[in-house]
């Protein structure tokens, strides 16, 4: 069973659906989260508040009828989350830590990004600097805007403008 059908039965109630969903779904989704937050505890929160958003409003998933896939819906309500954790707790504390290196985590962003864009599209967004590709990710393929991306890599809106600029010159490029 598919994902999307696991979505489409959870927003009927079905407990054994949402928790074969969490099961597929939460590994991956806590690796992509802790390789943009290093910080244990807000990743385990955005979790919660994502897999209860799900179970909540499942009902709202539109899936294949509008191109979407159940796989990029949680992510962006988990991305979204991200953005809020963070918000919330800039007018706390301070910043929340930067995330590990990308050579200290798996490379299972990776295989999620090859399985996304394949083709030249995703060997030239692989090839790009990994600085320009995580706000390519964020902005195009996590659906974030300007100010979301800025708050979840910890860069000054400036900085994304210039990088998603320098990146989207590189993709035009190497894909001329």
């Amino acid at each position: 069973m598919d994902e999307e059908r696991l979505v489409r039965l959870v927003a009927k109630g079905d407990r054994a659906a949402f928790e074969e969903l969490y099961r597929r779904t939460s590994p991956w989704m806590a690796v992509r989260l802790r390789r943009r937050c290093g910080d244990e505890q807000i990743v385990a929160e955005v979790m919660q508040e994502t897999y209860l958003a799900v179970w909540r409003a499942a009902g709202a998933f539109a899936g294949a009828a509008v191109g979407g896939t159940a796989i990029g819906w949680l992510w962006t309500i988990a991305a979204r989350r991200l953005v809020d954790a963070f918000r919330r707790r800039a007018h706390h504390a301070e910043p929340p830590p930067a995330a590990a290196p990308p050579e200290a985590a798996p490379a299972a962003e990776e295989l999620a990004l090859a399985a996304t864009v394949g083709g030249d599209v995703g060997d030239a967004l692989r090839r790009l600097a990994p600085e320009l590709r995580q706000v390519l990710q964020a902005m195009v393929l996590d659906g974030l805007s300007v100010r979301e991306t800025s708050v979840l890599l910890g860069l000054p809106e400036g900085t994304v403008k210039t990088r998603a600029r320098r990146a989207r010159i590189e993709m035009r490029r190497a894909l001329a």
